[in-house]
């Protein structure tokens, strides 16, 4: 049986927070937001739409938050932690589409792959994830088209075997390589409702994406 625990990752979201957490809530056991130090009302709004709120009482940074909602989901008794963005950039409508590939494949790590088509998303952000993509897929010896994706359902067995330390926007690709060299079997499906437009994103793409690329290596070779 698949049992969820989502965990959103939320920093100045109180616009889009209340929407995911109410559209994620159905599909899950539970949804936990970590209030990554915001100075707007997204914790207040999280916790009105139904999540568990963990607070930093600063910024420290999405990697960080990250860890601490999957340390808080692992003391539960879930099969699989959901990751997503606060921002409304993954459609919570789309999570029962990783469920059932979990109940259906091997349900060990699904990435929701966004199509990478030119003009689909800003163009920075298509290139640094083309080139980021085809960089992790030559490391972990399988394809993946969106290495950069948030939108992922993992087992829990599976996250209590890795030692996650990225701080940054790099958790994502320290999880795929790590996770794979633990011996997670990597599951993709596409989805295809994603919100761009308006959307002021924190990433800074060439300067993530080379700082990605750099610890890449060190997650492959260098740590255990």
């Amino acid at each position: 049986m698949v049992s969820v625990c989502a965990v959103i990752a939320a920093y100045n979201e109180a616009a889009t927070v209340a929407d995911v957490v109410r559209g994620t809530r159905p599909h899950v056991s539970s949804v936990v937001v970590v209030d990554d130090g915001s100075t707007d009302a997204t914790g207040e709004r999280a916790q009105a739409a139904g999540a568990i709120v963990l607070r930093h009482p600063h910024n420290r940074g999405k990697g960080v938050a990250v860890r601490t909602g999957i340390a808080h989901a692992l003391q539960t008794s879930c099969s699989h932690v959901l990751l997503l963005d606060a921002d409304l950039q993954h459609d919570p409508d789309e999570v029962p589409k990783l469920i059932e590939r979990a109940k259906n494949g091997v349900g060990d790590f699904v990435i929701g792959e966004r199509e990478l088509k030119k003009g689909a998303m800003p163009a920075a952000r298509f290139y640094s994830n083309l080139i980021g993509s085809r960089i992790l897929s030559s490391f972990i010896g399988a394809p993946v088209e969106d290495s950069q994706s948030g939108f992922r359902l993992i087992r829990a067995a599976l996250l209590r075997q890795v030692d996650l330390t990225a701080t940054g926007y790099e958790v994502e690709t320290e999880m795929l390589i790590k996770l794979v060299r633990a011996g997670a079997v990597l599951e993709r499906v596409t989805v295809q409702r994603l919100r761009y437009e308006g959307v002021a994103s924190k990433i800074r793409p060439f300067r993530d994406t080379f700082r990605t690329c750099m610890l890449a290596l060190k997650y492959r070779f260098l740590t255990n």
